[in-house]
C-alpha cells in the first residue's frame, strides 16, 4: 500500500514537472498582457488567441489546413523513411557503395530544402509532387546517416561468431544487424520526422493555397500574428503526437536479444 502511494506521488510529480515550464510561460504571458507591456501587433493577448482559435476550429479552417499539411508530411516522410532505411542498410554493408555515394551525399546533405524551390518548380511544376519532394529531402538524409551508422556499429564479435557458424548473410542482416541498429534507426526516424515538419512551411511556399505553412505565410502578410502563432503551435502539437507514437513503437519493438546463435 505504501509503495502504491509513493508511486502515485512520483507520477503526479513527474506530470507536474512535465508541464511546469509551459504553465510558467503562459502565466508570464498573461501577466505581461495585463500589465500592458505587450504590443498587440507583435504579440497578441492569450484571450485574443483563444477567441481566434475557437473561431478557426468552429469554421473548420484550422482542421482543413492541418489535414492537408499532415497528408503531405506523411507522404514525404514515408518516402524518406523507405529510401533512407534501404539505402542506409546497403551503404552500411558495402564499403564499395559507401565510397561510390559518399561524395554526392556529403555535397547534397547540407543544402537546405528551401534552396531547392526554384528547381522543384522547374522539375515538378506547382503541383503536389514538388511539395512532397521538398518534404522528402528534409527527412531523407537524416534517416540515411543514422541508419548507416547503426549498421556499421553492429558488434564485430557477433558478426565474426555468426560467420564462423556459417550463418546465411540474409539471416545476419535481419536477425543481427537490423535489430542491433534499431536504436539508431528510430533516432533517424524521429529526427527525420521533425525535419519533415520543419520543411512543410518551405514546401507550401510553392504556389500553395492550403496547409499550415500557407496559413502562416498568408497571416504574416496581413499582420495576423495570432493566426501565425496558432499555425506554429498546431505544427508543434501534431509533431509531438507523431514523435510520441514513434517513441511508443520503439519501446515495443526494441526488446530483443541476439538469438542468432541459438
Amino acid at each position: 500500500m505504501e509503495k502504491e502511494k509513493t508511486g502515485s506521488l512520483k507520477r503526479s510529480f513527474y506530470f507536474l514537472e512535465y508541464f511546469l515550464l509551459v504553465v510558467i510561460i503562459v502565466v508570464y504571458w498573461v501577466i505581461m498582457d495585463k500589465s500592458g507591456q505587450l504590443n498587440p501587433v507583435i504579440m497578441p493577448s492569450p484571450g485574443k488567441l483563444l477567441v481566434r482559435l475557437q473561431s478557426m476550429i468552429v469554421k473548420g479552417t484550422l482542421l482543413n489546413h492541418a489535414w492537408v499539411s499532415l497528408s503531405r508530411v506523411l507522404r514525404g516522410y514515408f518516402l524518406a523513411a523507405l529510401f533512407g532505411i534501404v539505402l542506409g542498410i546497403l551503404i552500411g554493408l558495402s564499403k564499395h557503395l559507401e565510397r561510390l555515394t559518399q561524395l554526392v551525399i556529403q555535397i547534397l546533405k547540407p543544402i537546405p530544402p528551401i534552396a531547392w524551390i526554384p528547381l522543384v518548380i522547374l522539375w515538378f511544376g506547382i503541383g503536389e509532387s514538388g511539395k512532397i519532394f521538398l518534404i522528402f529531402l528534409g527527412g531523407f538524409f537524416t534517416i540515411l546517416v543514422n541508419v548507416t551508422d547503426g549498421i556499421r556499429q553492429t558488434d564485430p564479435k557477433l558478426i565474426e561468431v555468426s560467420r564462423v557458424m556459417e550463418t546465411p548473410m540474409l539471416k545476419q542482416i535481419f536477425l543481427l544487424m537490423i535489430p542491433g541498429a534499431a536504436p539508431n534507426i528510430f533516432t533517424g526516424l524521429r529526427t527525420g520526422l521533425s525535419s519533415c515538419w520543419m520543411c512543410v512551411v518551405a514546401a507550401e511556399l510553392v504556389s500553395s493555397t492550403t496547409g499550415l505553412g500557407y496559413l502562416i505565410m498568408d497571416a504574416r502578410q496581413y499582420g495576423n500574428t495570432d493566426i501565425v502563432i496558432i499555425g506554429m503551435i498546431t505544427i508543434g502539437i501534431i509533431g509531438k503526437i507523431m514523435d510520441s507514437l514513434l517513441k511508443w513503437i520503439e519501446k515495443k519493438l526494441i526488446r530483443w536479444q541476439p538469438d542468432i546463435l541459438q
